[in-house]
């Protein structure tokens, strides 16, 4: 009887709930609110949109109710320029996500996310639902400038939420309880308002409300599962990369532990009964992986009996101990019930390196030897510049006695092998350097640009108590005078030895590339996909038809194809003289341009991923100006032809302006706002315009028409007696082939200075999709 009567309570709050939402819609009509009729078209809609944006951006309008009013535009339009929402608003009268509340809707409800019946929260009250979130909102430049460099040292977890949002007030209450746990393990938390921040949100590719996503590395990952604590957690981990933590057991870990003369690493090893690893020391290999390396011991296993047993390891309580150069005992020990994010940073910050390191690069010099700050926080170094192998461990290990006895604050020991650092060895040393004898520098660093105070120890260094006692006493004189560092030198940047080789860097890039091709076939929406799998399947076609027709030619085909393709390439020269405005237009005339049309099937290949060093040059031309703008612009280019990392391309303008608009915005001054248009936004003239596009950098150069310039004094006079614009709209498109060819005058020093490196470039954040 109990619980039939919850059943009841809880269809009735279900049922208020709904009519609580009906009401709150009931007053908001999406074509009311843009001015526009029920039988609008999407160009319609998208100009009464652009209108009021521009009208009620808070940016621009200071007006109290600006911001409410914005967000009840943005929200008509998101509404509106979806026809699946629009169906579903004229069919059921909802604005939500979840229209209708029919039993397909319903189904469709929960396509991404499942929700258990404890989870459900109606925290109506808007105010307290966007106080969960509000510190951790990102804006576009927040993410590009900080998020994303910072994902490189730990992974982001961010949910996409918007107003009107049925779904994300369900799964508020365990995004919370993840946030709380997962932010204290250090994990970045970031939530992005689809309403104010839409820019953001197609960068991101999240197309609906609401959406939850990883990134790491500058790479996002969409979670695709059931709303869940456990499930999130999961995701987290899985973002991760799988060989941050080694599993050691008696078998492995002297070999793990020496391997610090090969990483030149310190190397970590946390002693905890937890079979799994647990996610905080995952997070912390992550963070640290460029310093440490980290190892894993399950007390729980009988493998690790001798470990325990050696290292007088506590049962009861996580210990984790720090190995350096000595592999028999370690450098620091840490052991904690509860081990905090806060105790494993302070740990590990203290023990990044070595006791005496081995410079491998520039990096790594920076950090150990940094530049002085002021005069009571000098910095110095010793330096021994030694061989490599086994004749010259003795004096290697009698310097690292040294160093371990004479730790301070003010000192740090280093290493460096001769052959390998050949220009700081003879920087330091000079020009005569004994190749079989090994040296001792002090140098303090007083600038970034490589200005160094240095003084070499006058004796070899053979790790004599006698060379000891000369090091350990020119260091007690030098903490008194200062002026001791006589020596004056420029130093280069050290070489990177560890840099992985060409063909491993390529092989890693290709696994990267691979990697996001397969997860956005698995995840991504099949409209998307369609201009990939059509360039793959086209591939396809052509290869197969190739292999086909040489398979069925015979001999006597093949003694006169000579001939034969002397004539083919003969009639395709004098068709292509006649027909230059056909879609892969080649325009000679005057010489031969291969000028090709930029499409979505030929986007990716011939733009965002175009190889390092190479440039598209692209025409902005319309239907109309087609054939008179391609003639002027092979003759202005031709000259330039012979540059093998120049391809030329043209954009129809009634297919793609958006795509132009998106990229024009980041060619304007940075004092204007994304919704800062004129009302004669629609006829804009960008015809004439030439962009060379640099793909692989992500910045482009920009050459507008030489009459816009013109038009656009002439248009401030016309529009001051002609309100209407009628005549501006007569001088901005101009009459006639040559006033359309005069568009391109100077292009040829326009290229002549993009050559030269000397044109202002404007870069961007990521490629728009053309679609």
């Amino acid at each position: 009887m109990g619980h039939r009567k919850l059943r009841l309570l809880w269809r009735f709050l279900v049922f208020l709930v709904l009519a609580l939402k009906i009401l709150s819609a009931a007053d908001f009509d999406p074509y009311r609110i843009l001015g526009v009729s029920r039988t609008a078209s999407q160009a319609d809609i998208k100009k009464a949109y652009k209108k009021l944006a521009r009208e009620w951006h808070p940016d621009k309008n200071k007006n109290p109710g600006a911001e409410d009013k914005f967000i009840q535009v943005s929200k008509a339009y998101e509404i509106l320029s979806n026809e699946e929402k629009r169906t579903n608003y004229d069919r059921y009268g909802d604005v939500g996500e979840n229209q209708g509340y029919t039993q397909q809707q319903h189904h469709h409800f929960h396509d991404s996310f499942y929700f258990d019946e404890s989870f459900f929260h109606f925290p109506f009250n808007s105010e307290r639902r966007d106080s969960i979130d509000e510190k951790y909102l990102l804006q576009f430049s927040h993410y590009i400038n900080e998020v994303v460099p910072d994902s490189f040292r730990k992974p982001y977890l961010i949910k996409i939420t918007s107003d009107w949002c049925f779904s994300c007030i369900h799964i508020e209450p365990v995004w919370k309880e993840v946030v709380q746990e997962l932010e204290g393990l250090g994990v970045g938390i970031g939530v992005v308002h689809a309403g104010y921040e839409r820019r953001l949100a197609h960068h991101l590719g999240a197309h609906s409300t609401p959406s939850i996503l990883g990134v790491i590395n500058g790479k996002i990952s969409f979670f695709h599962n059931a709303v869940l604590r456990e499930n999130l957690r999961h995701f987290v981990e899985s973002l991760l990369p799988g060989n941050l933590v080694d599993q050691i057991t008696d078998k492995n870990y002297i070999r793990f532990l020496s391997n610090w003369q090969q990483e030149n690493k310190p190397h970590v090893l946390l002693f905890d009964q937890m079979p799994p690893v647990p996610l905080i020391y995952k997070l912390t290999a992550f963070a640290y992986k460029d310093y440490l390396s980290f190892g894993y011991v399950d007390l729980g296993r009988r493998e690790t009996e001798q470990m325990s047993s050696q290292y007088n390891i506590n049962m009861y309580a996580p210990t984790m101990l720090v190995f350096k150069e000595h592999v028999n005992k370690p450098a620091d020990v840490v052991q904690a019930r509860g081990m905090k994010k806060q105790v494993i940073d302070d740990f590990i910050s203290t023990n990044k390196f070595l006791l005496a390191a081995r410079l491998t690069n520039q990096k790594l010099f920076q950090e150990l030897c940094p530049v002085r700050k002021s005069h009571r926080q000098r910095k110095y170094c010793v330096v021994l510049l030694t061989g490599e192998g086994e004749p010259f461990r003795k004096t290697y290990e009698s310097f690292l006695a040294f160093a371990s006895a004479n730790t301070k604050d003010t000192v740090r020991f280093v290493h460096v092998f001769k052959e390998r650092q050949s220009e700081l060895s003879v920087a330091l040393l000079g020009e005569d350097i004994q190749p079989g004898h090994s040296s001792v520098a002090i140098l303090e660093r007083r600038n970034s640009a490589g200005r160094t105070v240095y003084n070499t120890l006058a004796n070899i260094w053979s790790g004599s108590e006698e060379n000891k006692f000369a090091l350990l006493d020119f260091l007690d004189r030098l903490r008194k005078d200062p002026t001791l560092l006589s020596s004056e030198t420029k130093l280069l940047d050290l070489n990177d030895e560890l840099a992985p080789v060409f063909f491993l860097r390529w092989v890693y890039t290709a696994i990267d590339y691979w990697s996001d091709v397969w997860d956005s076939v698995l995840h991504n929406n099949w409209r998307e996909m369609m201009p990939l799998l059509s360039l793959i399947f086209s591939a396809l076609f052509i290869l197969f038809g190739t292999v086909i027709v040489q398979a069925f030619s015979d001999s006597s085909d093949e003694q006169n194809s000579g001939s034969s393709e002397k004539e083919e390439h003969s009639d395709k020269e004098k068709s292509s003289e006649a027909n230059y405005t056909k879609e892969n237009t080649r325009v000679p005339k005057k010489g031969f341009v291969e000028v090709t049309e930029l499409t979505d099937v030929n986007y990716m290949s011939n733009l965002v991923r175009l190889r390092p060093g190479h440039l598209n040059v692209v025409l902005i031309l319309s239907s109309a100006t087609k054939a008179s703008l391609l003639q002027r612009f092979a003759q202005e280019v031709y000259t330039f032809t012979g540059s093998s990392s120049l391809h030329f391309s043209f954009l129809n303008l009634d297919k793609h302006r958006e795509w132009l608009e998106y990229l024009l915005e980041f060619a304007q001054d940075a004092a204007t706002i994304a919704y800062q248009y004129d009302e004669h936004f629609l006829e804009r003239d960008y015809t004439g315009y030439v962009l060379a596009l640099n793909g692989h950098k992500k910045y482009f150069c920009l050459f507008k028409a030489q009459s816009t310039l013109e038009d656009e004094k002439l248009s401030d006079e016309i529009r001051l007696s002609s309100p209407s614009g009628d005549t501006l709209r007569k001088v901005s498109l101009g009459s006639g082939a040559g006033h359309i060819k005069k568009k391109l005058n100077k292009l040829s020093l326009w290229m002549e200075r993009l050559l030269e490196g000397s044109l202002q470039r404007f870069y961007i954040p990521s490629w728009p999709s053309l679609d």
